[in-house]
């Protein structure tokens, strides 16, 4: 007879993937557990504390509704005091948005009168170029600047430009026609 066979001893091949598994839900389960309990403890502390020590003695119960009553009437008095803050600061503040506002008309009217009077003292001025004899206004335009010579050549009647820009030197005459023409080249058209 043959010997007989010895069986190995079988290992249980265990991977390192059920390892964590198992790990993972030990520790979830130990937390839930100890949540739960310190869940528990906190709603028993809090019916202990909403116990009145011994409901049998009257006076401990008067004695406990008269602190809590006092603990409101602080809290009503603390809320009445910060709602009067907020009464004042936002008073406060209605009255600087007031006071915006009326700074913010009063510049917009300066801006305006501000504007007006530019523009009153440029149609005064054109009218006075306009009112000259052409050869002088002539001189006086080859001595400005040519951007500053266009803008008042478009103010002006056309008849007159046009007498103003033959009086100028060709080169002169150029360049304040080129401004011109080039003053709306990139507004949009679209």
């Amino acid at each position: 007879m043959k010997p007989a066979k010895r069986r190995k001893p079988t290992a249980i091949k265990i991977s390192a993937l059920t390892i964590i598994a198992v790990l993972m839900t030990t520790a979830g389960m130990s937390r839930l557990g100890l949540g739960l309990s310190a869940a528990l403890a906190e709603a028993d502390m809090a019916r202990d504390t909403e116990m009145v020590a011994d409901p049998g003695d009257p006076m401990d119960l008067l004695t406990a509704l008269r602190m809590r009553e006092a603990d409101l009437e602080a809290r009503e008095a603390a809320l009445t005091a910060r709602m009067g803050d907020l009464q004042v600061a936002e008073d406060r503040l209605a009255s600087l948005l007031s006071e915006m506002d009326a700074a913010e008309r009063a510049l917009a009217d300066t801006m305006a009168t501000t504007q007006t009077a530019a523009e009153d003292d440029l149609t005064r001025l054109t009218v006075v170029y306009e009112n000259m004899k052409p050869e002088n206004a002539a001189i006086l335009f080859e001595e400005m600047e040519p951007g500053f010579a266009a803008g008042f050549i478009a103010r002006l009647r056309p008849d007159v430009a046009a007498q103003i820009l033959a009086g100028l030197p060709p080169r002169t005459a150029y360049g304040i026609s080129a401004i011109l023409a080039g003053r709306n080249a990139l507004v949009p058209t679209q």
